[in-house]
């Protein structure tokens, strides 16, 4: 079984963890057992997103101690996870186990921060491209939705989490198991 986590923070944008969580799940549903995808923040406490979602976490940091995957959506609440020494902290703990770390839009911030972009190809969100330009050795591409460069994968904004979870199907299991997840959710391959 696939082990998945993804980072919540407080202010996260919505659709940048669900698009990626909804997408990664769904493949239970033609692949039964094969994903697990868990909710990563600071606390059990309610988590509240950008526009007003609020959910709660499935883990703690601390309880985390391997995974296949860790996914790192953005939004306006990245402002403050990327200085947070917890997420940081996490960070360079888990990366060692993970075959991939994704970002999704702005959550490329808490990997540039952390040292992880230095020496890669990367994109963000298009309004955040050049802020993401100002860290030293990483070079940023922009209109493109997924870009992989070794065990680090960046996605653009927003709704390219959704690109990202079908480019992970791809990745781990096969063209044909993404484009099914893809058509069930009516949605079309952009990356």
């Amino acid at each position: 079984m696939l082990n998945v986590g993804i980072l919540v923070f407080r202010f996260i944008e919505e659709l940048d963890f669900i698009g990626p969580f909804e997408v990664l799940n769904y493949v239970n549903k033609i692949k039964p057992h094969s994903v697990r995808v868990q909710l990563i923040a600071k606390s059990f406490e309610p988590v509240q997103a950008f526009n007003g979602l609020r959910f709660l976490p499935d883990s703690k940091l601390e309880d985390v101690h391997a995974l296949d995957i860790l996914v790192i959506p953005g939004g306006k609440g990245r402002l403050a996870a990327m200085h947070d020494s917890s997420y940081l902290t996490f960070l360079t703990r888990i990366f060692p186990t993970c075959t991939h770390v994704a970002s999704v839009c702005t959550g490329a911030f808490l990997l540039a921060e952390a040292g992880f972009l230095a020496n890669k190809i990367v994109t963000t969100h298009h309004a955040a491209l050049n802020e993401l330009r100002q860290y030293p050795h990483v070079q940023v591409v922009g209109n493109t939705k997924v870009i992989a460069d070794g065990k680090i994968i960046t996605s653009a904004g927003v709704s390219s989490g959704i690109d990202l979870g079908l480019f992970l199907l791809e990745t781990y299991f096969d063209r044909a198991c993404a484009e099914l997840v893809a058509n069930s959710i009516e949605y079309s391959i952009q990356y």
